[in-house]
């Protein structure tokens, strides 16, 4: 064990020092890079009574089928959007005329992304399109496509910003951009091309599972060595960190050689899919001339059309999180973003074909929902839960809660997201992915402190990661040299 251990002591000391390094940069991202300003998307009390009816709308704008459908808070007032095929840029029509508004989701993202950073008369330099993954929108992110914003300001503020839920995917300026980049070149060595994908994979896996191999032998050496007086200077500092900086270190490289393993070479692929398309022609009842008695003692905070199994629509009313509930300030905001939220009510379905309310509800239709993305009969679910906060299969990079969890075994083996407000499978984990994520959230992101805060785990993380680099890796070599 001494042997191995002082063998591998260069490399082992390159991989502290070069992951533990750049490791710290993300607890600064996570800690003081700049975050929204408001944390919930806009939310205005909606009437559809003073509306025109949605079929005759989308009729004259020769929509037949769309994906997607729902009223949305526009800056001056509620916008009917349309989103027809997914990938593609959302129609916006006024719900009082029913005129569209022309290349209007560059306009409503601009809104969006004035609105989260608090920034309503601000210039704007630039809003460009991405419905690609790359290296300025990392394929670890969930939502394409998405509008960045860039905002016209000395600091290069600028937003990701995905229209269809309202979403703010991310939020950047000058500083962030630099931290963020030197993080990607020394922690998953983004400088690399392409081409050269798997070189990158083994160096990474030598050095780091070099540092696997350090830590377990040092703890091997801790047990079976008793020293009965502590050695001198350096070599005894070192022993002595051991004790309590040995397991964070196995924690830290055996999930980082794990993660790499795993996702090594990262996957372009995006499992959001939109809904069932849905038949305008059903569009039966005048939900706009029963708004008022439909909505008696009600507050509405958002409608849209959803299609369930066998292709009946209903009309979704959505209601809002009840008052002291949204997080204001900066540290609450943060948590609520990466801790998951809800940000928004529960909700009442109305079918559209003659008015009636659908009891079933949300749980019914998130099992139709499922049944659709997925091809499977409901008997092939295992379980089914809501998920009302972010957590190691689903988390904050989804930007949608609540969402509905199913549980597959063969021949699917994963369980997927289905969120019930257009229709959307969210997401998709599968179950061989699943230990991987539960190593890469506990043992490398500590999310087992998440009761104590997050502000409280990431100055834990960087202590000892910064305690790990002085005293194991810096006393370790000087020991090595003496």
């Amino acid at each position: 064990m001494l042997k191995w251990h002082r063998r591998l002591a260069w490399l082992g000391f390159a991989a502290l020092l070069l992951w533990g390094g750049s490791g710290l940069l993300h607890s600064w991202l996570t800690l003081f890079g700049v975050q929204p300003a408001v944390f919930a998307p806009p939310q205005r009390v909606l009437s559809l009574s003073a509306a025109q009816p949605f079929r005759d709308i989308l009729t004259k704008a020769g929509i037949q089928k769309a994906v997607a459908v729902k009223v949305v808070v526009g800056e001056a007032d509620n916008l009917l959007q349309v989103t027809e095929e997914q990938g593609k840029p959302r129609r916006y029509f006024d719900l009082k005329t029913g005129v569209e508004l022309p290349n209007h989701d560059k306009a409503y993202a601009a809104f969006l992304a004035r609105h989260y950073m608090n920034l309503p008369y601000e210039n704007i330099a630039s809003v460009q399109w991405i419905d690609q993954f790359s290296s300025d929108y990392h394929p670890v992110n969930r939502l394409l496509p998405v509008y960045r914003v860039t905002f016209d300001r000395a600091d290069g503020l600028n937003t990701l910003v995905y229209t269809e839920t309202a979403s703010l995917a991310g939020v950047s300026n000058h500083t962030k951009d630099w931290v963020q980049t030197g993080f990607q070149w020394f922690h998953t060595w983004g400088w690399m091309p392409k081409s050269a994908e798997t070189p990158r994979v083994i160096l990474m896996a030598v050095l780091v599972g070099a540092l696997v191999l350090m830590s377990l032998t040092g703890l091997s050496m801790l047990i079976l060595i008793r020293r009965k007086v502590r050695a001198a200077g350096a070599k005894g500092w070192h022993r002595i960190a051991g004790y309590v900086l040995v397991l964070p270190v196995f924690m830290f490289s055996f999930s980082g050689f794990y993660h790499l393993i795993q996702h090594g070479w990262p996957s372009d692929t995006s499992y959001l899919s939109m809904g069932k398309p849905m038949d305008i022609s059903r569009l039966q009842f005048p939900v706009n001339s029963e708004w008022v008695a439909l909505t008696e003692n009600l507050t509405v905070s958002g409608v849209s059309l959803v299609a369930n199994e066998s292709g009946n629509t209903f009309y979704r009313l959505a209601l809002p999180v009840p008052k002291g509930q949204v997080p204001i300030g900066d540290s609450a905001i943060r948590n609520a973003r990466f801790d998951g939220v809800q940000p928004t009510g529960p909700a009442l379905y109305v079918d559209a074909a003659d008015g009636k309310v659908w009891p079933e509800g949300d749980r019914e239709l998130a099992y139709q929902l499922a049944a659709y993305h997925t091809g499977l009969p409901r008997e092939a679910i295992q379980n089914a839960t809501l998920v009302t906060r972010f957590g190691p299969d689903y988390d904050f990079r989804n930007k949608r809660l609540p969402v509905w969890k199913f549980e597959y075994a063969q021949p699917l083996n994963a369980s997927v997201f289905i969120d019930t407000a257009t229709g959307v499978m969210a997401d998709k984990a599968l179950n061989s992915a699943k230990p991987e994520t539960w190593s890469f959230s506990m043992l490398h992101k500590w999310n087992f402190m998440f009761p104590l805060g997050r502000e409280i785990q990431n100055i834990a993380m960087a202590v000892f990661v910064i305690l790990s680099i002085v005293l194991m890796a810096g006393f370790g070599l000087r020991s090595k040299f003496r």
